[in-house]
């Protein structure tokens, strides 16, 4: 166009390119046309001019014409390229879709470090005697546990040193063994009258050390109903703020306020607390749970820090065995 504009007199490019070449030697004969008058001229080249302008202005330029064989090459690189971008756009949108719709442990490489739980193995609660009821049946009204009180207890878990001083004879502990749990002998001869005045049936435990020094004492002390443990015993072990009876190596306890309310189990009451800062040589952590005519105590100390999560895992499973 910008030859155009400074040459007005050369006549449009598609003419120039589709006109045969012209010169003095071949310009054919042509019949003379008959004289014009200067009117008639002037309109004929206006209209001319017009024309030529109008086919400028609407004729499409066409393409530049490539060799065929380059032509052919270039378009099937150009598709293959195209293709394999569809391709790679569709497979990234759908796994980008399959990651978000994933939880993090499903992705490798994204799964959550372990957050301190144990590896118990799989949980399974004992028999019941033929035609007896669960311990919160309708139809058991006292709330007994009819399953042997020691296959309730919870296993060690792997990797555990169990600590076979609490088996005890035919697997039930002395009373006098559960009360050296607590340090000071005048709350001791109190709780052992508690034990006789509340009917104590018997007491089955077990205990375990972990790799990392955390000791585990789990103690299952069987009453006569429901009744008994939640309105009577319970009441005299457990208070809000502290435990009514000091255990061994502890110093002054509170109400554990970070365990999880969700991860309550249906029909078990759990009070728990953990010793307060400053401690001695190792921390002690203390649940009291009451599971119809069953009152379940378990202790966890460590040297410096007991920690929390292996601490209400293991006081939860528990409840679910008795649950």
């Amino acid at each position: 166009m910008s030859e155009q504009e400074t040459a007005p007199e050369t006549a449009p490019e598609t003419a120039l390119e589709t006109a045969p070449e012209m010169t003095t030697a071949t310009v054919p004969q042509q019949p003379v046309a008959p004289a014009l008058s200067e009117a008639e001229a002037e309109a004929e080249a206006e209209a001319g001019a017009e024309a030529g302008a109008e086919a400028e202005t609407q004729a499409p330029t066409p393409a530049p014409t490539p060799a065929p064989g380059k032509d052919r090459r270039t378009l099937r690189a150009v598709l293959r390229w195209t293709a394999a971008v569809v391709v790679f756009a569709v497979a990234g949108a759908g796994t980008a879709y399959g990651i978000t719709r994933m939880d993090r442990t499903d992705v490798p490489g994204l799964a959550t470090a372990s957050d301190g739980r144990w590896d118990y193995p799989e949980l399974t609660r004992p028999p019941l005697p033929s035609g007896s009821p669960g311990p919160f049946a309708d139809a058991n009204p006292a709330g007994a546990h009819y399953a042997d009180l020691r296959a309730l207890l919870l296993p060690a878990p792997a990797g555990a040193k169990e600590d076979k001083a609490l088996r005890g004879a035919d697997g039930w502990l002395a009373t006098k063994d559960y009360l050296a749990e607590y340090a000071v002998k005048e709350e001791r001869d109190e709780l052992r009258q508690k034990l006789v005045d509340n009917g104590l049936r018997h007491i089955a435990a077990r205990g375990w050390t972990t790799p990392d020094g955390t000791r585990t004492r789990i103690y299952l002390l069987q009453f006569g109903t429901a009744n008994v443990v939640d309105n009577q015993f319970a009441s005299d072990n457990v208070a809000y703020s502290t435990p009514a009876y000091q255990v061994r190596g502890s110093g002054e306890a509170v109400y554990d306020e970070g365990f999880p309310e969700r991860a309550a189990v249906s029909g078990v009451e759990r009070t728990a607390y953990v010793e307060s800062k400053p401690y001695g040589a190792e921390q002690v952590r203390q649940a009291y749970v009451a599971a119809g005519d069953v009152f379940a105590v378990i202790l966890q100390s460590r040297k410096g820090t007991a920690p929390a999560v292996p601490f209400q895992q293991t006081v939860v499973l528990q409840s679910q065995l008795l649950g």
